[in-house]
């Protein structure tokens, strides 16, 4: 053995030994364990959030591989829909071009050849980190027998009466061009200015006074005795004059602003929800750029927020602003690009979540989904009782597209499973429009668990489903982990994870959040090249619970490193010993022998009792203060002057200890198994059980 340990003199070699030898396949043997990678967006390479869930399943499936089970890790990656279409139109705008500069084909073909050369990136980084995924059965969302299923459930849906075409308010980005669904919608309190306006008989607060064009109605609480007279009675909308009927309603807040709120069902969801119970008009004065329609003609083509200062100078002006206050309120911003979202009637295709939510709430209370922290749990409940019809629509072109037709003839829609239609369903017509929209990615993402085992080998499907773990970050439980288990539920009857295992988010030695503009980004394969892969895998699980965020810094990783040279100076300590031993002369009754013996096979127990409850962090502590100090400082010093009988226990020890340790820094432990342990080529630490 070398004297110091290299890791870029192993890491690479044994992955590809391991790679080649299959030993990421499950075996046929042992009870199955299963592990659905959460995709990585294919638009970018891997971020050192993704270093951590990649740490996290890897030590789980090494872990069960280990066990003697059939362990099952598939990997893959999202197309990613808007999230991928707004990276690649940034690169667009740096070349001074746009996404309208180019035909449905073309763009989609840009960005196809884009994400292909990202994954290939992703995949070489997957590997770079250690990831022990089964790469023969690597699957992307744009598949096309994952399309087909994502087809099939549509159908299915649309079938079964749970998916509609609407107009509804929605979400709406007029920088992505797009509308989005209830929880793609980032949630901000913001300070602005609210402004009390005269109306005439009554007076109303908004902090959107851009918007007063659109209004339809002013209404009061029923319970509000100061406007008890009002009811019957008109409003004039002022700089317009346009006569607005008071009614009243209980979704209305007494204690806001006036206590009187201006129905503005073009560009509000609540008082879209009051105008659908009063039969009232809609009307928008804001189009999909954000610029102003439907309004005076001095207002028209202004963006939005410039057109709000305008308005407030002419209210000003004319005397119907009786004062100004400051509010905190909360504002709903886009999640791409953190702009401001407007709410705005459009026609998008919903599905019907109710059904869907009842059932997964159902799994959930009952246990047939476990969250390994309850607080997850409790979230993921709060959600499916509050979620809304489900908005899968997008104005996009990268992704899957609706297979919906529409007849140019009676303007009807026929829904197929994908294929291509040759009539109308209504009137047998025979020409017919495909809608342009695609699926919401997690639409399509929803289904990942199912849809990827039943297009990977026979009998996949049947053997891992439901899988075993579904492990991911924090902030895409509502996102993706409860329409995984409606979605799921749904289609197979079944729920498509056993246990959920969500893991916080890595920060910087200071806690703070890291990104791009705060110039603390750790790149993780930076820090593999430099410290190596095993050292940023223990660092990402060290110190801290899963599901808390975990502050990074690079002494973390180098700390982690040093214990990795730690047990290389053991193993050389124990391999390299030139003592000749007798067949059969393995016994040893001392009772140093003896301690050290005990003192393994509690830390097996103890860190099998950690990992099977998914305490990571109190996994490898143990671990390594069995390595570092009861091994190393203790039992190793006092053996020395016994070395010819202490012999066949440090090798026991050492053994155990590599496996011990190998979920966590694979490639140390198997650098040591094969020099000192290994009795063939096809003789891996990775599969022993």
């Amino acid at each position: 053995m070398d004297k110091n340990y290299n890791h870029k003199t192993h890491e690479e070699k044994i992955y590809k030994m391991w790679e080649k030898s299959g030993a990421f396949s499950p075996s046929k043997k042992g009870s199955p364990f299963s592990i659905i990678m959460p995709p990585p967006n294919a638009n970018n390479p891997l971020h050192i959030g993704h270093a951590r869930f990649i740490a996290i399943e890897d030590i789980l499936v090494r872990y069960h591989r280990l066990k003697g089970e059939s362990a099952l890790w598939l990997p893959g990656s999202d197309h990613a829909g808007i999230e991928t279409q707004y990276v690649f139109e940034k690169k667009l705008a740096k070349q001074g071009k746009d996404r309208f500069d180019f035909d449905r084909d073309t763009l989609y073909k840009m960005i196809w050849d884009y994400v292909q050369k990202n994954t290939d990136i992703m995949k070489s980084q997957l590997k770079r980190l250690g990831a022990s995924c089964d790469w023969t059965r690597f699957k992307f969302t744009l598949d096309p027998k994952i399309i087909a299923v994502v087809y099939k459930t549509f159908k299915k849906l649309y079938d079964d009466g749970l998916v509609y075409r609407g107009e509804r308010i929605v979400n709406y980005c007029p920088r992505c061009g797009t509308a989005y669904s209830q929880l793609e919608v980032n949630s901000e309190e913001r300070e602005d200015r609210l402004y009390f306006l005269d109306y005439g008989t009554v007076a109303v607060a908004t902090t959107r006074p851009e918007t007063i064009f659109a209004d339809v109605a002013v209404a009061v609480s029923p319970r509000d005795k100061r406007y008890s007279k009002l009811k019957g009675m008109t409003a004039k909308l002022p700089l317009i004059n346009r006569e607005l009927p008071i009614i009243t309603d209980n979704l209305v807040e007494m204690g806001f602003g006036t206590g009187a709120l201006k129905i503005t069902p073009g560009h509000d969801p609540i008082d879209f929800e009051i105008g659908q119970k009063h039969h009232l008009t809609s009307i928008s004065v804001i189009d999909d750029k954000g610029r102003m329609i439907n309004t005076p003609k001095k207002y028209i083509g202004m963006k939005a927020l410039i057109a709000r200062e305008e308005v407030v100078k002419d209210l000003e002006e004319a005397g119907k602003i009786k004062k100004i206050e400051t509010v905190k309120h909360v504002v709903g911003l886009c999640y791409r690009d953190k702009g401001l979202l407007e709410p705005k009637i459009s026609k998008q295709w919903f599905i019907k979540v109710e059904p869907l939510a009842k059932k997964a709430l159902q799994a959930v209370k009952k246990g047939e989904v476990q969250f390994s922290a309850k607080k997850y749990e409790k979230i993921a409940i709060h959600w499916l009782k509050n979620l809304r019809d489900w908005n899968i629509s997008r104005q996009i072109v990268w992704g899957i597209r609706i297979p919906a037709f529409r007849c140019e003839k009676c303007m009807e829609w026929t829904i197929t499973d994908g294929t291509e239609t040759v009539e109308c369903v209504s009137c047998k017509h025979n020409v017919l429009t495909q809608d342009t929209d695609t699926f919401d990615t997690w639409f399509s993402s929803g289904q990942w668990p199912f849809a990827t085992l039943k297009v990977s080998r026979s009998g996949d499907f049947k053997k891992y489903y439901p899988t075993s773990v579904m492990e991911t970050a924090y902030d895409i439980l509502p996102f993706w982990v409860i329409r995984m288990i409606m979605l799921g539920l749904y289609v197979t009857d079944r729920v498509p994870f056993k246990e959920v295992v969500i893991h916080g988010l890595v920060r910087d030695e200071e806690g703070n959040k890291i990104s791009k503009s705060k110039g603390n980004v750790i790149d993780p394969i930076e820090m593999a090249d430099k410290y190596g892969a095993d050292a940023l895998r223990m660092a990402l699980v060290w110190g801290t619970l899963v599901e808390n965020d975990i502050a990074l810094s690079e002494n973390n990783v180098k700390g982690q490193r040093n214990f990795a040279n730690k047990l290389w100076n053991v193993a050389r300590f124990v391999l390299q010993n030139e003592v000749k031993r007798e067949k059969g002369k393995v016994k040893s009754y001392h009772s140093d022998d003896r301690w050290i013996k005990r003192e393994l096979k509690n830390t097996i127990k103890k860190v099998t009792r950690a990992l099977d409850k998914y305490r990571f962090n109190e996994a490898a502590k143990e671990i390594y203060d069995f390595i570092w100090h009861k091994f190393a400082d203790e039992y190793i010093e006092k053996s020395k002057d016994r070395r010819e009988e202490a012999q066949p226990t440090l090798e026991l020890v050492l053994a155990g200890s590599l496996k011990l340790l190998h979920p966590f820094m694979p490639f140390v432990t198997e650098a040591i198994y094969q020099t000192g342990f290994a009795k063939g080529k096809n003789d891996f630490l990775i599969t022993i059980n």
